[in-house]
């Protein structure tokens, strides 16, 4: 959203009348990268055309200026990820936060060197770093976008990159953001000592406050995310509220445009500006930020206490419900994601359907890896070309669970079903590198 910030300014330099100087100065700066053909065919649909689903990538890579961050880190690193879902009738907009350290599928990606990587599961953000081994940005976000669609049902249609340097840079022409941390932050790793208190932040300072994770709060990432939205919302306001100073505005588009990459069609003023106004005219009571609804995967895998999982059925239902271009009750998901039922907890029994030779067991170690508790396989009566999944009402939200994790698969309730279980029938059709 930082961007938003951005383009909105560029909107106002359009109106005014800005030099073409100024115009070609910055429109040069920008970063186009052509990804289309590093994407694939397995995409998903597009289910609201006319709507726009925005990737937006917060890149710490470690080249240049940015090698002081981190330790050991030789490739490209994504350190925030959100889509920005921009409805086809412009009326609302919602940004949706994806943890770094989502454990989520990584399907196969170019890796730039002329190899594939294989199917795996790991944290989101190594989708950045498989793809971006070339060096380049775009591949970078070519293996993000494809781990993206492949976990959300959602297709992208653009993205936009900006890297640590780049943001400094955009904080330090609108002479630093007032932060309030409520207790005092002393981080080695993000290069941070701050008191409690009211300040202003700039260069190392305000990259830091917006990277730090370990020693503020319950040192999540969700933590992080929450302070780097609240960042991002006060970064815009103060670049609004410079539009009337022409050497702080070139200097914050000058930074934003240099460290900005983005797929073909958005690189350009042009494209943003025309972007800039659609988001413009959403009432600030009608843009909506979330994070996917998550738990610690500890509670799945106990050896695993690094990682968050996603959700289900809630994040299921919200990725649908963009996809589809259905504004999502805030409170109402919030509500939702009270009641978690840990993957764990999900009792299943696997029945080969396929006519397969360990079929069976083969589904069961995938689902055994995602933190089901599976409790026996066998066959089921006959074969069948369509997975399905049932139990008994009082399992539904269990078996709902399951069926969400899995694609194009949805749950029925059967009081003949076996008791204290969940049943999957696997189908000739069931995909075992897409389960969620």
């Amino acid at each position: 959203m930082a961007w938003t910030a951005g383009v909105c300014g560029v909107l106002v330099l359009g109106v005014a009348g800005a030099g073409a100087w100024m115009y070609q100065d910055l429109n040069g700066n920008i970063h186009g990268a052509d990804i289309e053909d590093r994407l694939g065919g397995d995409r998903p649909d597009n289910l609201s055309p006319g709507s726009k689903n925005i990737l937006v990538v917060g890149s710490d890579s470690r080249d240049g200026d940015n090698g002081a961050y981190g330790k050991g880190l030789t490739t490209m690193q994504s350190d925030t990820l959100m889509v920005l879902h921009i409805p086809a009738n412009r009326e609302w907009a919602t940004v949706v936060s994806l943890p770094r350290d989502s454990w989520v599928r990584i399907p196969a990606c170019d890796k730039g060197d002329g190899t594939t990587s294989a199917p795996h599961h790991f944290k989101i953000n190594e989708a950045f770093a498989i793809g971006g081994l070339s060096g380049e940005v775009g591949d970078a976000a070519a293996c993000t976008i494809r781990t993206v669609e492949a976990n959300t049902g959602m297709r992208i249609d653009h993205f936009m990159s900006v890297d640590f340097q780049g943001f400094k840079g955009m904080v330090n022409a609108l002479d630093g953001i007032e932060v309030c941390p409520e207790e005092a932050i002393h981080d080695e790793k993000a290069h941070l000592d701050m008191e409690a208190g009211c300040q202003t932040v700039r260069d190392e300072q305000a990259l830091g406050y917006v990277r730090t994770r370990y020693s503020i709060g319950d040192s999540s990432d969700i933590g992080r995310i929450g302070r780097q939205q609240e960042f991002m919302e006060a970064l815009a306001a103060k670049a609004q509220s410079k539009l009337a100073d022409p050497t702080a505005l070139h200097g914050f588009l000058q930074s934003a445009t240099k460290s900005l990459t983005t797929d073909e069609d958005l690189a350009g003023i042009k494209p943003l500006y025309g972007l800039a106004s659609e988001i413009q005219g959403i009432p600030q009571d009608r843009l909506t930020f979330l994070t996917v609804p998550n738990y610690p995967r500890e509670a799945d895998v106990a050896s695993d206490k690094a990682n968050v999982v996603w959700q289900y059925p809630q994040a299921a239902e919200l990725f649908s419900s963009l996809a589809e271009d259905k504004e999502v009750d805030k409170e109402r998901l919030e509500a939702d994601g009270k009641n978690v039922v840990y993957a764990s907890s999900v009792r299943v029994q696997v029945l080969n359907g396929t006519g397969v030779p360990g079929r069976a067991a083969a589904v069961a170690e995938k689902l055994g890896e995602a933190g089901f508790t599976v409790v026996g396989t066998g066959n089921a009566p006959e074969s069948t070309d369509t997975t399905t999944v049932t139990s008994p009402q009082t399992l539904r939200a269990q078996a709902e669970v399951l069926a969400s994790r899995l694609p194009d698969t949805g749950a029925e309730q059967d009081e003949g079903a076996a008791a204290g279980v969940v049943t999957l029938v696997v189908g000739s059709d069931f995909d075992l590198d897409a389960v969620r």
